[in-house]
């Protein structure tokens, strides 16, 4: 049996009952779960959340599933802006604050490994300056809301964002300080942004490392794809991270429609490729 603990992003389950996608990645044999608050799974700003998180809090200790909750849902805040708003936003970056609060409350109701987090994109008239202050204020905010409760923030360089490469994030760690701050590094994404080889970048930011999402892509292009069609080359990448105690979460945000095939096919690929 691996070493690695791999987990599957629930982004790439939209098309299932939250409850029977958990039973299929204990089925197949997941340590765990990126469980992305939405409105079709969990939706943080629906009624009855307390009640909700508990009976998932359940679930996921009956099934054996670890967890890090996702804040990626595209339209969870604005029906008709991707994404939107962001931390940076001149309009409306209290209420994606106050998401994040919630996000960190619902984690630590799950016992939750981590809250996964991003920047956003910078849009004009925003400039830099303002980016990083806003950007700064919104994270110290989560921050204080997540140090009572010991919950870990696990932010995310994502290509066309304020913070796209890990060097970014560095600077964000640096300038917050804080202990509960580490990173998300998604290992698709090092084909697009980053210089150094993928197993130069997990060991660049291996003390910093909480939370860890895998998929395929091809260099240069920001396209989440099925283990196979695009280049990471895996076994080394996965010998970088033999030491690694957190999740490995398999990311397809696009291929809901084709869980039941990615769901079972992505940890068996992944487990040869850690032998190969």
């Amino acid at each position: 049996m691996s070493g690695l603990r791999f987990a599957y992003v629930t982004n790439g389950l939209g098309d299932h009952r939250l409850d029977d996608a958990l039973r299929m990645l204990a089925d197949h044999g997941y340590a765990g779960v990126g469980l992305t608050l939405d409105h079709h799974h969990l939706d943080p700003l629906g009624p009855d959340l307390p009640r909700k998180v508990s009976v998932i809090a359940d679930r996921l200790r009956d099934l054996g599933l670890a967890v890090v909750v996702e804040t990626g849902g595209r339209f969870v805040l604005d029906p008709r802006r991707k994404h939107e708003p962001t931390l940076l936003s001149d309009d409306g970056r209290e209420r994606r604050v106050e998401f994040l609060r919630i996000a960190v409350r619902v984690a630590a109701d799950l016992g939750a490994e981590a809250v996964s987090l991003w920047s956003g994109a910078r849009r004009p008239p925003v400039g830099q300056g303002i980016a990083w202050r806003r950007l700064l204020q919104g994270c110290e905010s989560v921050l204080h809301t997540a140090e009572p409760l010991g919950v870990k923030l696990a932010f995310e360089p994502e290509p066309g964002m304020f913070i796209s490469s890990v060097s970014d994030w560095q600077a964000l760690h640096d300038e917050l300080n804080h202990h509960l701050f580490g990173l998300t590094l998604d290992i698709g994404h090092c084909l697009v942004t980053e210089r150094h080889s993928i197993p130069q970048v997990i060991a660049s930011v291996r003390d910093d490392l909480t939370y860890v999402q895998i998929d395929d892509m091809r260099t240069g292009v920001h396209e989440h794809l099925n283990f196979g069609a695009g280049d990471v080359d895996f076994p080394p990448v996965l010998q970088a991270l033999a030491d690694f105690d957190g999740l490995v979460a398999v990311e397809l945000s696009r291929h809901s429609h084709r869980a039941h095939e990615t769901v079972p096919g992505s940890i068996d690929f992944l487990r040869a490729q850690e032998h190969a």
